[in-house]
């Protein structure tokens, strides 16, 4: 009889997993004399929504505190950071990505338009295959992939690597020390800074920050804004020119340097740092930006 009874479970645990329609699952228990009311628990582990509730919070506040001191502060989750984060990750810098909204990604998620395509150059397809994206020749030099795949092997790559993400979480202000040079970032919690709630923020001391932020370059602005005499690039005035994606894309590579001591420029932060125009949704001078701004920011860093 214990066989049977230890049959008689494994069969029903095998039926739980399968696609068998419930009412279809309680006939079947009932043929095999089992009470579905009963023993359908029973397959199961018992979950305790306090120990669920003290694993998420223990855990997170683990890794922010882990994270308060660090190599790297990626501002901005965009394609050109995603990039940046994985090279960084796997060459043993510790970084983190620090992203206001709730979801990674910039403006790739959308393609061009609302449709979820996005065309990259062949200089930059050795990247799309580094995190395995797929993607197609439409003509000679132009290449298709899909941007919703894009976005998730972007994400998976960089924090498979290694990379720390805290979305949710807005740049304020920077931290500086002497000759003003950028030590740190000031961060906040993102529906805090979008309510515009009166609520202090917190610290993270870094040797390096990489501005990601796309078109409203925030760290390079708030740098203009609240430092006397600081210069930001060459013209010292932040803002991307009309679109022309030829140049926009060449100068996107050219433009990603150190721009402020101790501050990185990547992706359209960078081209509107260096009033380049706008390139729309072509992406390889964004993947090769955050290539570029990685290899800068280690070279940086052996120098520190």
């Amino acid at each position: 009889m214990p066989g049977y009874f230890s049959e008689r479970k494994c069969l029903c645990s095998n039926i739980f997993k399968s696609n068998v329609r419930h009412q279809n699952v309680n006939f079947i228990l009932y043929m095999l004399g089992v009470s579905p009311r009963l023993n359908f628990w029973r397959l199961y582990m018992e979950l305790d929504e306090v120990i669920i509730t003290k694993a998420i919070v223990e855990e997170y506040t683990k890794a922010f505190l882990e994270y308060t001191d660090i190599d790297v502060a990626l501002v901005g989750g965009g394609p050109a950071n995603l990039v940046a984060a994985k090279y960084l990750a796997e060459a043993g810098v510790k970084v983190a990505i620090y992203e206001q909204k709730l979801s990674l990604g910039g403006g790739m998620w959308a393609g061009g338009m609302m449709f979820p395509r996005i065309v990259v150059q062949e200089e930059a397809c050795r990247i799309l295959d580094d995190f395995g994206i797929r993607y197609k020749e439409y003509e000679k030099g132009y290449y298709v992939a899909n941007s919703v795949e894009s976005v998730g092997k972007l994400i998976a790559g960089a924090t498979s690597a290694g990379a720390e993400v805290f979305n949710l979480v807005s740049f304020e202000d920077v931290m500086i020390r002497e000759n003003d040079r950028v030590t740190g970032i000031v961060i906040n919690w993102g529906p805090v800074t979008s309510q515009r709630l009166h609520v202090d923020p917190l610290m993270i001391r870094t040797k390096l920050v990489i501005d990601g932020t796309g078109h409203d370059a925030v760290v390079c602005n708030t740098i203009l804004r609240k430092i006397p005499n600081a210069k930001i690039g060459e013209f010292g005035v932040l803002g991307e020119k009309p679109m022309w994606a030829d140049v926009g894309e060449r100068q996107v590579v050219e433009a990603t340097k150190e721009i402020y001591p101790g501050l990185i420029v990547a992706g359209m932060a960078a081209n509107a740092a260096s009033r380049a125009p706008r390139m729309g949704p072509v992406f390889g001078g964004m993947l090769l930006s955050g290539e570029k701004a990685a290899k800068l920011a280690i070279e940086m860093l052996g120098k520190l």
